[in-house]
């Protein structure tokens, strides 16, 4: 069952990007569905600065964090990558979580085609990774969470004991703020993002 816009319009993103573990996102893209369980994440709040619209402020890049939340808000990272991110709470507050990782289910010849690579191995396991295996690029930016072309539907049920958190990741920009134990992933999954080298990292 897809999720309900209620489930993103909480105001703790935070609770949000660890109850987002174990759900299961959906792209389709040219009616080739894909889609791939949810196991790391990261969350952004409008009142850290790892967040693009810290003090709560819009630009052109960031405008979508500021729409009702159950969209997606996806940007492009070192001019080449698209990240994909859920955007949550109410209007006018920007918050969003970062898809960092999935474990892939449905479409996987297709995911190894957009990647290039013969093997599945790790093929979405980071956020530039995931985004072009799913078929994901800014053309989803403001797109409804529960439209035809982008979902999240429930999917395995991840206990707490499975949680593990930490640091975000490539935000040392934010200072104190970057120290802020706000990515989340499920302990001992195999596609969660390894994190040695920028090319691991997306």
């Amino acid at each position: 069952m897809r999720l309900a816009k209620e489930f993103y319009q909480r105001r703790d993103v935070t609770i949000i990007a660890k109850e987002l573990l174990g759900k299961v996102l959906f792209s389709k893209v040219s009616n080739r569905l894909t889609s791939g369980m949810i196991v790391e994440t990261e969350a952004y709040s409008w009142r850290e600065k790892g967040c693009h619209a810290y003090g709560n402020k819009m630009t052109a890049r960031n405008a979508s964090m500021f729409n009702m939340g159950g969209c997606a808000y996806v940007y492009l990272c070192y001019g080449i990558h698209n990240m994909v991110n859920i955007v949550t709470n109410e209007e006018g507050v920007a918050d969003a979580i970062l898809i960092r990782a999935l474990e892939p289910i449905d479409g996987i010849d297709i995911m190894k085609e957009r990647i290039g690579i013969a093997s599945e191995k790790r093929i979405t396991s980071g956020p530039g990774k995931l985004a072009k295996a799913m078929g994901i690029d800014r053309s989803f930016d403001g797109k409804d969470l529960t439209g035809k072309s982008i979902w999240i539907a429930d999917g395995m049920e991840i206990k707490r004991k499975q949680i593990e958190s930490t640091h975000r990741i490539g935000i040392d920009y934010a200072g104190e703020d970057a120290l802020l134990p706000w990515r989340y992933y499920v302990n001992d999954n195999a596609w969660v993002s390894k994190v040695k080298s920028i090319k691991d990292v997306v």
